[in-house]
This record gives structure tokens, C-alpha cells and sequence, in this order.
């Protein structure tokens, strides 16, 4: 029998990293959650988890860069726990990092698939849900401190992230009136399975020294500030891209450490 006053949440991405701490944050708050996600292991294990732990968990496979699969896992998250109250969109993928013109269409469109269509059509069909619904409710996706800031190599990465930014404002005027919020986390040096694939333990040292927070981010720093979006605390906010990354993107922090301010500031 489907308990429809508990309230559902949809998380995108949900077998590992980010998207796995947030699935175990909205279940820790009460939440039931479908995960999503290309590789089915990595689902019934988080599954498995939250069931541990007393709550109520659905793993569905599927691609959300493909219409019908994005379509199918917003119809079978409803069909299964008769509701749809939240939804984390947060599968992604990192792509090539290389200079422009070392890069080709195919590392474009692949990159924009997951993170710019993906997003796109995991909302669409996560809005025309919970309107149909009427209940409200609350999407975030992941954006980067990326969509603000740039390494060489990552204009492909960099754009797709600043689409999302761009795409929320619209999508939060669409759907105030319905009850809908819709925000995006920027997360900034965060240790997950991509960073260490983007440059190995060795490169994780010059990040924590540029953070004012003096560590990496950790999955569950972003998972909490997801599921407070998500949450009546929020309940006045959308079409916001909020920055979760020990102050890492803040301007001129790099000059500091390196002693160029504080040998201006001597000399003023």
C-alpha cells in the first residue's frame, strides 16, 4: 500500500558521490528515495543502505541524457510511491579537459548530453509531475563554481554548468505560481570519484592550499545545503545558484596566499 503523506524524493546521478550522500541525507530526513543511474549495482547498493536504516528506497536504472528514460524514471518514481516532492539532478560527467582547439564536436555533444540535456529533460519531466500533482515542491540541480570561473581546458565543462545557471531563472518564473522551486548548488572542490579521476591524489594538495576552508569539500557538504533547498527553510528561494565550496572561487584569495595584497597593503 503506497503512503502517500511521506514525502518523495528523486535523485539523479545516485550510486556514487554527491548524488549518493544526497539520497542518504533525504532518507536520514524522512524522505522516500529513487535513485537513478546507469549502473544498477551501484543503486541497490544505496538502496540497500537506506533500507538498513529503516527507510524506503527504489533504484531505477536508466540514462537521462535519453528522453524515455528520463520520461520512465519521474513515471515510475510516482507510480511507486504515489508522489514526487523533491528532485536532486545531479548526474554528470567531467568530459575531455583539453584546449579548444585540441577538442572535437564529439567531446562537445557528449558533454552537453548528461549535463545540459540530461538536466533539461530531467526537469521537464519532474515539473510536469509534481504540477500535475499539485503538491509543489522543490528541483536542484548541480552546477560547479565552474559556471563562474574556468581552468584551461574546461570550456566545454565550464559552459555546460553556466547553462544551468541560465536555464533555472527561467524555469523558476515557469513554476513560482504552481508551488515549484527550482535552484542550482555550485559545488567547488569537492572529493569525489571525479575529482581523483581528474588529477589523482597528488593533485588535491594545491586545492586544499587555495581553499579558505584549508580541506576539500566533502559529498555531504553539498548533500546538506540540497536537501535545506529542498526544505519549507527554503521555501522563499528560487532561480538561485548557490556556491558550496569553502570559499574557494572568492576573488583575489590567490593573490592573498601568494603575498602580492599583503606586499601592496606594505606599501600603501
Amino acid at each position: 500500500m503506497v503512503n502517500n503523506d511521506v514525502k518523495v524524493a528523486l535523485i539523479t546521478g545516485g550510486g556514487t558521490g554527491i548524488g549518493r550522500s544526497a539520497a542518504l541525507a533525504f532518507a536520514r530526513a524522512g524522505y522516500r528515495v529513487a535513485v537513478v543511474g546507469r549502473r544498477l549495482d551501484r543503486l541497490d547498493t544505496v538502496v540497500a543502505t537506506i533500507r538498513r536504516a529503516g527507510g524506503e528506497g527504489l533504484a531505477i536504472q536508466g540514462d537521462v541524457a535519453n528522453d524515455a528514460d528520463a520520461a520512465h524514471m519521474v513515471q515510475q518514481t510516482v507510480a511507486h510511491f504515489g508522489r514526487l516532492d523533491a528532485a536532486f539532478n545531479s548526474a554528470g560527467v567531467e568530459g575531455t579537459f583539453a584546449p579548444i582547439v585540441d577538442l572535437t564536436a564529439n567531446d562537445f555533444d557528449q558533454t552537453m548530453s548528461i549535463n545540459l540535456r540530461g538536466v533539461w529533460l530531467s526537469c521537464k519531466y519532474e515539473i510536469a509531475a509534481m504540477t500535475r500533482l499539485g503538491n509543489g515542491g522543490a528541483i536542484v540541480n548541480t552546477s560547479s563554481w565552474l559556471a563562474q570561473g574556468a581552468f584551461p581546458g574546461t570550456s566545454i565543462y565550464s559552459a555546460s554548468k553556466a547553462a544551468l545557471d541560465g536555464m533555472i531563472r527561467a524555469l523558476a518564473q515557469e513554476t513560482a505560481t504552481d508551488g515549484i522551486r527550482v535552484n542550482n548548488v555550485q559545488p567547488g572542490i569537492i572529493d569525489t570519484p571525479m575529482l581523483r579521476r581528474f588529477g589523482g591524489d597528488s593533485a588535491t594538495q594545491p586545492f586544499i592550499n587555495h581553499t579558505p576552508a584549508r580541506r576539500l569539500g566533502e559529498p555531504e557538504d553539498v548533500a546538506d545545503v540540497v536537501t535545506w533547498l529542498c526544505s519549507d527553510a527554503a521555501r522563499f528561494i528560487t532561480g538561485q545558484s548557490v556556491m558550496v565550496d569553502g570559499g574557494y572561487a572568492i576573488a583575489g584569495h590567490r593573490a592573498w596566499l601568494s603575498g602580492a595584497v599583503s606586499s601592496v597593503a606594505a606599501e600603501a
